[in-house]
């Protein structure tokens, strides 16, 4: 089914595989030179109730995307409630270092596995080795298996390691406490495991989620890829097709 378009929608985005193409690098997607106006127009048909909340950090979401919007990074521990707004961190727990000692010494890591450091939270990234999964799960389960304070999250092709407690359903609802968000139907568009809480948060919240491509989900709605949701993007905005 066509996902619908609410009278007032608030828009919640992901952005890897959702505005973008998955890459093998975090800094190599390629943006659609069409984004930037397709993402303009969606914030003034909901009044400024469009937010991207992603694992990347904000500064990296504010590089590709070229314009200011309301955004959470790294599942929440990074928030910005509004464009022009101070970006609020949460700060590394002193464990983070010990774990980045660790992940240093994995021996396939430069194997087509890289560890992307974030500050709050350290992810590796096996996409351009894929059979290294297994390996690279097992060895981050074990590298924090003593750390209380941290978790991990399992992503495509990507652990990362997080403080407890904060996720994107988390990043929804905080979101949805006040204006232009508030008093609206949340939408979360997502296409990985870490985007069900938000898609939770959004069905919890009287609005829904939207599931980009396969897998398990509990969004009532789904879209084939990325092309997909820059189309529906597009009806939802009135931009002619």
């Amino acid at each position: 089914m066509t996902p619908p378009v609410p009278e007032r929608p608030a828009l919640f985005l992901d952005f890897d595989g959702t505005l973008v193409e998955i890459a093998d690098r975090p800094d190599g997607v390629v943006v659609a030179p069409t984004l930037h106006f397709l993402i303009e127009r969606c914030v003034t048909r909901t009044s400024g109730a469009v937010a991207v909340v992603s694992g990347r950090r904000i500064e990296d979401i504010d590089g590709f995307l070229g314009i200011p919007i309301a955004a959470a990074g790294m599942h929440g521990l990074e928030h910005r409630a509004a464009p022009g707004d101070e970006i609020h961190y949460q700060p590394a727990p002193p464990e983070m270092d010990r774990l980045r000692t660790r992940i240093a010494a994995f021996p396939f890591l430069g194997d087509g596995v890289s560890m992307e450091d974030k500050g709050a939270g350290l992810a590796v990234h096996y996409r351009a080795n894929p059979a290294r999964e297994r390996d690279v799960i097992r060895a981050m389960e074990e590298a924090i298996a003593d750390l209380d304070t941290l978790h991990l999250i399992c992503g495509k092709m990507v652990v990362e390691a997080k403080r407890r407690g904060f996720d994107k359903g988390a990043a929804v609802n905080s979101f949805m406490q006040r204006p232009p968000f508030q008093g609206r139907t949340p939408i979360f568009i997502g296409d990985d495991v870490t985007d069900e809480d938000g898609i939770r948060a959004a069905n919890a919240g009287g609005g829904f989620g939207i599931k980009v491509g396969d897998g398990k989900t509990d969004a009532p709605y789904r879209l084939p890829d990325v092309e997909a949701v820059h189309a529906w993007l597009a009806q939802l905005a009135g931009v002619p097709a």
